[in-house]
């Protein structure tokens, strides 16, 4: 079975990038045949950015991931910028992505009403890179958050389009969400998923931050009237608290529940802070001895890519020659 997935380098990794993606990566190692993980750089300019930043946070995202625990030899790991196979493939899959289709794209609505500058093509278009990045590499399994559910639609969409005008070239894939911690929430607006593009961070706990930095922003998080300590649809606060205690632990919610039965807020808050700092501990040391070595990180890149191109090439192959392009193939006699 092959895995796939792709992340962005842009903005701090958090705790929801953690808790419902890059966990997911790793063990994924165990399971995939071979494992396939993209930073898709490509992605990052859609919206504004900084050229020197973007390829900062390339190594920045890079020894994240080695610290998480995923292996070089265990997987597929490479920058996307490096395999021009995407590109080509992004251009190809929209001669059978839909207009309408994008139009629709949650991601692109919401990204759109906050540039107030330029809303770009790339942004529109993100999708059918996103769909080119899984669809190169025949995968069968996407493991992503909750919010990449419609993109990974359309990449199956796309793939089973192109099989229906083309023939069985491509591999429709599956997602793969976590069943908790698929969406962690802002800790100062538990309605709204904890993300780098809020104008405040004050309820995001990035996995580099200081023990002491966590524990304030946990503790300052927003809770809800009353004192008991469960999941309900009116209680978004302490839900979210529940939900991350139970990723930290490897618990079910409803063992942090019973655990917690009758206990205070100011307690329950403590005991998720200092759960969430042990928790994050071991990948933030690690990342901060791999993250000064640049040149160690550009060479598990470069080898990465190709290891990448192996697998893409063939695929990008297929597609072409049933497309059109290139030569004719002769059949035998």
């Amino acid at each position: 079975m092959r895995i796939f997935s792709g992340i962005q380098p842009t903005g701090r990794k958090h705790l929801g990038n953690y808790i419902g993606a890059i966990r997911q990566y790793v063990d994924g190692q165990e399971r995939g045949d071979p494992a396939i993980y993209c930073i898709v750089d490509l992605h990052a300019i859609t919206v504004p950015h900084d050229p020197q930043a973007l390829r900062r946070s390339v190594y920045d995202t890079l020894a994240l991931l080695l610290a998480a625990g995923l292996d070089p030899d265990r997987c597929v790991l490479f920058r996307q910028s490096d395999m021009p196979e995407h590109t080509e493939l992004c251009w190809l899959l929209s001669a059978v992505t839909a207009y309408g289709d994008l139009t629709r794209m949650h991601q692109f609505k919401e990204k759109s009403q906050r540039q107030r500058e330029l809303v770009s093509a790339g942004l529109f278009f993100y999708p059918v890179l996103q769909a080119a990045d899984i669809l190169l590499y025949r995968t069968d399994e996407v493991p992503v958050g909750e919010d990449q559910r419609q993109h990974l639609e359309l990449a199956r969409d796309v793939a089973e389009r192109f099989n229906a005008r083309f023939g069985e070239i491509l591999t429709v894939p599956r997602h793969r969400i976590p069943e908790v911690g698929a969406k962690i929430m802002d800790l100062q607006d538990p309605t709204s998923k904890m993300s780098t593009t809020t104008e405040s961070t004050a309820g995001v706990i990035f996995i580099d931050e200081e023990p002491d930095e966590i524990r304030r922003k946990v503790r300052a998080a927003v809770t809800d009237p009353g004192r008991e300590i469960v999941r309900s649809s009116d209680k978004p606060g302490i839900s979210n608290l529940i939900e991350i205690m139970a990723v930290v632990r490897g618990v079910n919610p409803a063992d942090v529940e019973r655990e917690f039965a009758g206990r205070g807020y100011a307690e329950f808050k403590q005991a998720v802070a200092e759960a969430v700092v042990e928790f994050l501990r071991p990948v933030r040391e690690r990342y901060r001895e791999l993250r000064p070595d640049e040149e160690a990180l550009e060479r598990t890149l470069a080898d990465g890519a190709e290891r990448a191109r192996e697998l893409a090439r063939p695929v990008l192959a297929d597609v072409r020659r049933a497309m059109g392009f290139g030569p004719a193939v002769r059949q035998p006699v």
